[in-house]
Formats: structure tokens, C-alpha cells, sequence
């Protein structure tokens, strides 16, 4: 902690931190609305690509949190602003529900490969049109690589191993613009009038949400809730700031602790 100053934001993940589908963590609403009493500015950070802005504001205020849609930044809103920058034109491989966040983005004749959490579309015929796409020059853009997620079921695959399989076949590397970039965080506070020395995030995943965050300069608390596993505060270096049983834990740490 020496040398570091005031905290004045916190970055919070959502699905395994806040949530799980459609259940919450228990004690998490009550947990935010105590943060959200100091003085320190909130700001909620997610790698979700199964639905749109809209579709997660809903199912959180559904759920009793209490947050708006411009406190939200997303791996889709940075994948956007990414291809409306290079003017590409799109093979969106991310589920119907969230093409609604690339509204207005033009997907005619594409000449780059998105790919985010899709189920529906990881099929043969068009992974392999992304295969043949990305050998004819087009770039391959991940919105983000996780391994794996937290269903209400258990464990499921994320978009990482096929964005990995896709870099294999065609040798070539894709462009992440989700956690555990840098730059995503840097986006997430350039709005909140702060450094990344100045703020804390909060997740369950140890790779993307606390080493990327501890990465780009902040602190990372990480949650054993959602998809975090035994041992997986073992396998960052630098290990997590603080490791610690769910948000509200981690939310009374900040309290007691960093203000």
C-alpha cells in the first residue's frame, strides 16, 4: 500500500461477483448500497457477450441492484468502438441477443472475424468461415478469452478456446479488447476521474479481472464466489491484494480498510 493514494473508485465485475444467471450473490444488494454510501465512485466492468447492455441492466435491476446503464462497461462496448475506429465490417460470431449493442455497425461483405460468448454459433461450417476469412488477411478480433464461466448447472467453456483453436489453425494472433487488457481498464476509469492507483476491482476471475487489474496499476480483491476454484489465487503473480469469501466481504474490507 505505500505509495499509493486515496481510493476514489471501485471497478466491479458482474456475473460470479454479483450474480449467477438469475440469482444473486446472497447479501450483495445490500453490499453495494453501503459502498455506494462513500465517498468513492462505482463503476461496473463485465466480459459478458451472451446479451446486450440492455438485457444485463434488466436482469440486474430484476434481481434488486441498484445501478444505471451508463455505470456499465462492457468487452462489446469496447469491441465496438474498436471496429467503428479501424471501419471493419464485421462476421459477428456473439449470440442474438447481444448484436444489438453493434447496432449501426455495418456487417456487409466482412472483412473481420468478432468473437465473443456464442454457443449457438460454435459450429463447424461457421468457424470455418472465420478460418477461411482470417487466411485471406482478415484480422480476428476476441472480445475476450476466458476459459470458462459459471452456469447455474456448473462450469462452461468460453469463448477462449475457440478464439485459441482459431489462432492455431490459421497461425496468427487475435486482438483482445476485453479483461484482462490493460487498456479495457483504462477505458473503465477514464470517465471516473482517476488513475489506476486510485482504484480497487472486485471479481471472481483470478487471470482476467484481478491480474489484469493489478496489471494496469490497481488493487484486486478476488472472490471465491462464481467460477473461482481452490488454488486460483495461486495462479497470478502478483498474487490478489486480498482474497476473501464474496463481494459483501470484500466490500467491508474496502470500508474498514481503504477509505
Amino acid at each position: 500500500m505505500a505509495g499509493r493514494r486515496a481510493l476514489k473508485a471501485v471497478l466491479i465485475d458482474l456475473s460470479g461477483t454479483l450474480h449467477v444467471e438469475d440469482a444473486a450473490v446472497p447479501g450483495a444488494q445490500d453490499a453495494l448500497n453501503r459502498l455506494r454510501q462513500a465517498s468513492v465512485a462505482v463503476k461496473f466492468v463485465t466480459n459478458t457477450t451472451k446479451e446486450s447492455k440492455r438485457i444485463l441492466l434488466e436482469r440486474l435491476q430484476r434481481l434488486n441492484f441498484d445501478l444505471q446503464e451508463k455505470e456499465i462497461f462492457t468487452s462489446l462496448s469496447a469491441a465496438r468502438t474498436l471496429l467503428e475506429q479501424k471501419q471493419h465490417r464485421p462476421l459477428l460470431l456473439v449470440e442474438d441477443s447481444a448484436r444489438e449493442d453493434f447496432t449501426g455497425i455495418d456487417t456487409s461483405e466482412p472483412n473481420a472475424v468478432v468473437i465473443g460468448l456464442a454457443p449457438d454459433q460454435f459450429n463447424y461450417q461457421t468457424l470455418n468461415k472465420a478460418f477461411r476469412m482470417i487466411l485471406d488477411g482478415a484480422p480476428l478480433i476476441a472480445i475476450h478469452k476466458a476459459r470458462y464461466y459459471k452456469r447455474n448447472d456448473g462450469l462452461a467453456l468460453g469463448p477462449g478456446p475457440f478464439v485459441s483453436g482459431l489462432e492455431y489453425a490459421t497461425d496468427c494472433k487475435a486482438t483482445v479488447v476485453g479483461k484482462p487488457e490493460k487498456t479495457f481498464f483504462i477505458q473503465a476509469l477514464s470517465d471516473l476521474g482517476c488513475c489506476p492507483s486510485e482504484a480497487v476491482m472486485i471479481g471472481d476471475d483470478a487471470r482476467d479481472d484481478v491480474g489484469g487489474a493489478q496489471n494496469a496499476g490497481m488493487l484486486g480483491i478476488l472472490v471465491r464466489t462464481g467460477k473461482y476454484r481452490e488454488g486460483d489465487e495461486n495462479k497470478i503473480n502478483p498474487p490478489p491484494y486480498l482474497t476473501c469469501a464474496s463481494f459483501p466481504e470484500a466490500v467491508e474490507h474496502i470500508l474498514k480498510n481503504l477509505l
